[in-house]
């Protein structure tokens, strides 16, 4: 059984933090409040606060709360799992997000934006809808048809519907295997990954809904694809903006829809870098446990991104909601939260230097348990065959 961690020292006690999950849904608040601070000012750089916010703020912010290892007793978990609170919370980002993402459109269409406002306004509309990832990530997983239909609506404004599918049937079967286009291999780059994880996410999620259909003796184009409900609403949302605003605002529309879907795959390039499921005796994978995923106990990420960061237990018991997960010894740890860490991703030299040694010394040097890039096998080899692990884990 895995060894749930009850603390980063044997004092810390479990707290809800129940008020402090009310920050989660103010972010797309928070970041469409700059661009009103924008169309109010004219001062441009209100349109860089979601970016800052993102890359310097949530990093120093992650530094100065520090870490928080404690659990959730069982004897809470159910009250936890059954309390409406933390259901609302996570609704209630969605009505932002769209809110926000038709008033960026409007300032895009009708505002004349010098270039460097322009592109300041894609990233600050891209990282609510790219956060908004997150949010239809929590929502997806669960069984009520309301959160279902939430879910393909936050993913609407990415034109990213189909990650409904794909995450849910296709990554959590194959994850932290060479097969599943979103675990990504020690020594691939984010950059090579991006292509990769895109071009086979939407491949496999088209698959794994002709495969269910057909067993349901219905054809890949029927109005029960789960792709095509979902694409029909980016293609609602961006039709009716058009209509609205006029076809100068689709170039908008597309390019915060690709930065915020590149927010979900660089996230997506964090969580199980490097980490490799074995096979067993019958030549299956084995289970998913804590250990194939990247962990961050981080506060401040945590609170933002719905226990994202919690991603050991995520896997290893998908079901269970975000204000139950909890922290696992044997799970790996990032350095950092995930706002540094995607940061670093960008730049490759960076993160290998930060990644790549924590990665052997989570297999104890073995580099044949390791999910390694084809490509860059035979430099890595050379790197760290005959590199003793230094131990990087979780503090005890």
């Amino acid at each position: 059984m895995p060894q749930v961690f009850t603390g980063s020292n044997p004092n810390q006690a479990w707290s809800d933090k129940r008020w402090l999950w009310i920050l989660s849904p103010t972010i797309p608040v928070a970041f469409s409040g700059s661009l009103f601070a924008f169309a109010w000012s004219g001062q441009w750089w209100w349109l860089l606060f979601a970016p800052a916010f993102i890359h310097v703020l949530m990093p120093v912010l992650d530094l100065a709360f520090g870490e928080d290892f404690s659990n959730p007793p069982e004897s809470a978990v159910a009250q936890l799992e059954q309390d409406f609170f933390y259901r609302a919370l996570v609704w209630a980002y969605v009505p932002f997000q769209l809110a926000g993402t038709v008033f960026g459109a409007w300032l895009a269409a009708t505002q004349p934006l010098p270039w460097y406002a322009y592109a300041g306004l894609v990233f600050s509309v891209g990282s609510f809808n790219g956060i908004g990832i997150a949010t239809a990530h929590e929502l997806g997983h669960k069984k009520e048809t309301l959160d279902r239909w939430l879910a393909k609506i936050a993913l609407a404004p990415t034109l990213y519907g189909h990650f409904y599918v794909e995450h849910n049937r296709g990554h959590h079967r194959r994850v932290a295997t060479p097969e599943d286009p979103a675990s990504a291999r020690m020594g691939e780059s984010f950059w090579a990954f991006l292509p990769r994880t895109v071009l086979g996410s939407l491949r496999s999620a088209w698959e794994l809904e002709r495969e269910r259909l057909s067993r349901k003796e219905k054809g890949v184009w029927s109005v029960e694809n789960d792709n095509l409900q979902a694409w029909a609403l980016s293609i609602v949302m961006f039709g009716a903006l058009t209509v609205w605003l006029g076809w100068q605002v689709l170039p908008f529309l597309v390019l915060q829809a690709v930065y915020g879907a590149s927010m979900l795959e660089v996230v997506n390039y964090v969580e199980h870098y490097g980490l490799l499921r074995q096979k067993d005796a019958s030549g299956r994978y084995v289970r998913c446990e804590p250990e194939h995923s990247w962990n961050s106990n981080h506060i401040v990420g945590n609170i933002v991104l719905y226990h994202l960061q919690r991603h050991s237990d995520h896997h290893a018991h998908p079901a269970r909601r975000y204000q139950a997960l909890r922290h696992f010894a044997e799970a790996p740890q990032l350095p950092a939260g995930y706002a540094t860490m995607i940061t670093a991703a960008y730049f490759p030299r960076l993160w290998y230097f930060l990644m790549d040694h924590r990665v052997v010394a989570h297999y104890a040097g073995d580099l044949n348990k390791i999910n390694m890039q084809p490509s860059a096998r035979q430099t890595l080899f050379k790197r760290w065959q005959k590199v003793e692990p230094v131990y990087t884990g979780p503090a005890v």
